[in-house]
């Protein structure tokens, strides 16, 4: 169904809103709220019916519901003081006043009618756009078992799958009930991708034998006809559901980062000038996860100029305000200039949606820094809740444990960061703060291989640099030691036992004297 109004049309099924014969880019909540209030243009809707129809029901902050109502304006030309077309109603809520137009699927409006069309109206099913964030359809996994029993663990696979990357709020996933259509049939990838309106597949198949079942799984991008990413899943079985939920969770784990790849290297491939405030988030964040200085004011860069074609989007202010915790961490900015800095973007990027994981976990760095740790804890735990397959999430809690005096629990982590996550850009993060925690249990050899790996995943790292040299300095490595400290030195030139002292948030005086008598052993001053 299409609704014309002004020189807007809203087409509720392909899911866009144009302008003209051009495309307006609308988050999907804010296009979901659009659709509500046309279809309802005949009553005042409340700020409840809202809330149950675009939320679920969930709770939602007023300032988030402000800022989808402003973006809802925007997108169709209105605003707040004017109200041509959203109108607030007094202590009763919202109303579409505009007058409207209803088209049936497949009719064109008339401004993007020839005569031709005008007169022919022949009826056609044309591909469904992409929407404006990466959309997946997960396909049934086929049974490949030779035992029709067995589908109830295939379809299974694929439901949790949805079920769990539908929680990553950065994309846009298929339904269960349109991606099921296709169980059973023999279809080309491209002709899913048209009829759900998808630029990834995720597809795979399951096998039994006996006690053990292989499970395989790949991501494919439908523009490109590539596989972005394929892995295997030998099991026993014992524990069936067990099982389905490991191969779920590792999967997931597995995709996210995948696909943050996959359009970095989309928008690579686009004009510079013609990238959106996505092309540039995912910019961005490649250049942030390369985890050296250069990168990071690269990254700021482009999540600055996101931020300013669209103020309140919500993922560029949370990796902008990441970015810049993680510069004053790694001593290329002043804590005292980056936190606060950091700290009204992570705000922001909650006011434009609460429910982002990256919200919170930005917000987490931010009060980790602060020396607010119990409410640097309780972000990260939100943002774990929110994806329990955040591994980045899980990372920096780990270490926020660990400066809280709480090694083994930071330690587990680390290790569950790495298990969700193993071939993630981020690892070399999570062999840091794995290192880190071993440091602190004074298991210096121990602290010194997981330096080593992940110096070896980011040559540049400051954090494997720093541990491999205090860990050296408390195991009486004074070669590797004194090697180590130099190559700190050229990625960190500032360190000096002042700089730890000041700028690393540690709870325990303990923990501090501790990592300071490494380093004076390794010869920093």
């Amino acid at each position: 169904m299409q609704f014309l109004f002004g020189d807007h049309t809203l087409d509720a099924d392909r899911r866009e809103l144009r302008r003209g014969a051009e495309p307006i880019s609308v988050e999907p909540q804010v296009f979901d709220l659009l659709i509500y209030l046309v279809e309802n243009r005949d009553r005042v809707v409340s700020k409840d019916d809202l809330i149950a129809s675009v939320w679920g029901g969930r709770v939602v902050s007023d300032s988030t519901l402000t800022s989808r109502i402003n973006a809802a304006r925007k997108a169709v030309g209105d605003s707040g003081g004017n109200q041509k077309l959203i109108r607030t109603i007094a202590r009763k809520g919202l109303r579409f006043v505009g007058d409207v137009r209803v088209t049936p699927l497949g009719a064109d409006p008339p401004h993007l009618m020839s005569h031709s069309q005008e007169d022919a109206q022949e009826p056609s099913r044309p591909a469904l756009p992409l929407p404006d964030r990466p959309a997946i359809a997960v396909l049934p996994f086929v049974n490949l078992s030779g035992d029709p029993e067995q589908e109830y663990f295939s379809d299974g696979i694929s439901e949790d799958i949805i079920a769990a990357l539908s929680k990553l709020r950065w994309f846009f996933v298929i339904a269960r009930n349109s991606s099921f259509t296709f169980k059973g049939k023999a279809v080309h990838m491209k002709q899913v991708a048209e009829e759900l309106g998808v630029g990834y597949v995720v597809e795979g198949s399951v096998r039994k034998s006996g006690e053990r079942v292989r499970i395989t799984a790949q991501l494919n991008e439908v523009a490109t006809g590539t596989h972005v990413w394929a892995e295997r899943y030998d099991r026993d079985i014992a524990d069936v559901f067990a099982v389905q939920d490991e191969i779920t969770e590792a999967i997931v784990a597995a995709i996210e980062p995948q696909l943050y790849a996959a359009e970095n290297f989309r928008a690579q491939r686009k004009p510079p000038d013609s990238l959106d405030a996505w092309d540039l988030v995912m910019r961005g964040l490649s250049h942030y996860w390369r985890l050296t200085r250069q990168d990071n004011m690269v990254a700021q860069a482009m999540l600055e100029k996101a931020t300013a074609i669209d103020p309140n989007y919500g993922q560029a202010l949370g990796v902008l305000a990441a970015a810049h915790t993680f510069s004053a961490h790694m001593g290329w900015a002043e804590m005292s200039n980056a936190v606060p800095i950091a700290e009204r973007a992570a705000i922001a990027a909650l006011r434009a949606d609460s429910e982002d994981p990256w919200a919170h976990y930005a917000l987490g760095n931010v009060y980790l820094f602060t020396r607010r740790f119990d409410d640097s804890l309780a972000e990260f735990e939100t943002a774990l809740r929110l994806n329990p397959n955040f591994s980045l999430a899980q990372c920096y809690y780990g270490l926020t444990l660990c400066y809280c005096g709480r090694w083994q629990d930071g330690d587990l982590a680390a290790r569950r960061a790495l298990r969700l996550s193993p071939r993630d850009p981020f690892s070399a993060l999570y062999y840091g703060i794995a290192a880190y925690s071993q440091y602190n249990g004074h298991n210096y050899e121990e602290a010194m291989r997981f330096a080593r790996e992940s110096i070896r995943e980011r040559n540049d790292f400051v954090g494997g640099h720093r541990v491999l040299t205090a860990s050296a300095g408390m195991a009486g490595r004074n070669d590797i030691a004194a090697a180590a400290l130099q190559e700190l030195r050229r990625v960190q030139p500032n360190i000096s036992l002042g700089w730890i002292s000041k700028e690393m948030p540690f709870k325990l005086d303990e923990d501090r004297k501790h990592y300071l008598e490494g380093f004076r052993r390794a010869g920093l001053q």
